[in-house]
């Protein structure tokens, strides 16, 4: 059975990539994502705000002196400790790619050109095999157009594609007015690949409190029906690779997101309930159901059932909402 696809330039083994997230910051879960199968990890994200953060640390400590009267013996920094995220993350890319043989995909997340480019050089010395631009920009100033926060993204894209040699993928939102039109337009940016799609965080009230508070919901399969749809859409009218993330918990939900056009699918709620050996499973079962189907590799069921491929594309259009809602019993 071949499993086997290419994304981003990267042969890998298999389709399943954990995503960014909290089990990527430990060294030793590298091993177990390789011996449970998986083709290749992407880091949890590097923030612009660390990046920024650093930056402020490091003006604060070489400006202010441990002794700055004017007889000052010194002119060193205060005896503070302070931590260079940015830096550690580098090094944790570095001992990533030492305890194993799959990709190490970098991941930066950010909200304007800030560091990007920098830091992106930087991610690839370090030996990221590929890096992940997961631009979180959210559009609360109302004087801001659509057409404003679009470039805004684009000139990230650009920025960072001209000055690194590995390949970029951009994990987008789904929230554009034309998802369509930006992806072609990503393309032209020089973008490698999508990922489809990041789910934002989302804050909730606190009413015992009063006070806005951080609660994050881990994906459910139900989450994996948006990126499915837009996948089966853009599958043959982009020269991208386009991954799959939200919601993806078993083997169906792999296949499924194949068929309709992806060329990996990336996973992180499923693995933090279940176990990282859960990818074992997931490959176990996935093979069985080929093997059943008739079907001897990946390339021959992707984008099998997409838009450009099905009889019926208005499927994934505006003509299967009614026709949903009329089947509900």
């Amino acid at each position: 059975m071949n499993l086997q696809t290419n994304y981003l330039g990267l042969e890998l083994k298999n389709p399943i990539v954990p995503s960014a997230g909290p089990l990527s910051s430990e060294i030793s879960n590298f091993k177990k994502f390789e011996d449970a199968g998986a083709a290749a990890v992407v880091m949890y994200s590097l923030f612009e705000e660390q990046i920024e953060h650093e930056a402020l640390e490091l003006d604060y400590h070489t400006t202010v002196t441990a002794d700055s009267n004017a007889e000052a013996s010194s002119y060193f920094p205060t005896d503070v400790e302070f931590k260079l995220g940015p830096e550690e993350y580098l090094e944790h890319i570095r001992k990533a790619k030492e305890a194993v043989d799959i990709p190490i995909i970098g991941s930066l997340n950010g909200k304007s050109l800030g560091g990007w480019t920098d830091y992106a050089k930087k991610i690839e010395q370090a030996g990221a095999d590929a890096l992940e631009l997961n631009i979180y920009r959210l559009a609360t100033n109302p004087e801001l157009t659509g057409y404003d926060v679009e470039k805004e993204y684009l000139d990230i894209v650009k920025q960072v594609k001209s000055s690194i040699n590995i390949p970029i993928a951009v994990k987008l939102s789904p929230y554009f007015s034309s998802l369509s039109w930006m992806a072609k337009l990503f393309e032209e940016a020089g973008a490698d690949g999508l990922v489809l799609f990041n789910r934002f965080y989302q804050p909730d009230i606190d009413l015992e409190n009063l006070e806005v508070v951080p609660n994050v919901i881990l994906s459910t399969p139900m989450d994996m029906r948006l990126p499915l749809r837009w996948i089966g859409i853009l599958f043959g009218k982009v020269n991208m690779d386009l991954a799959a993330t939200s919601g993806i918990d078993n083997e169906k939900d792999v296949i499924k997101m194949i068929m309709a056009g992806a060329k990996v699918t990336q996973m992180l709620s499923s693995l933090l309930r279940n176990g990282i050996e859960h990818i074992t499973d997931v490959l176990t079962k996935m093979i069985y159901w080929m093997e059943v189907n008739e079907y001897e590799s990946l390339d021959q069921m992707r984008g099998s059932i997409s838009h450009k491929n099905i009889a019926d594309p208005s499927l994934f259009e505006r003509a299967n909402y009614m026709k949903a809602l009329n089947s509900y019993k």
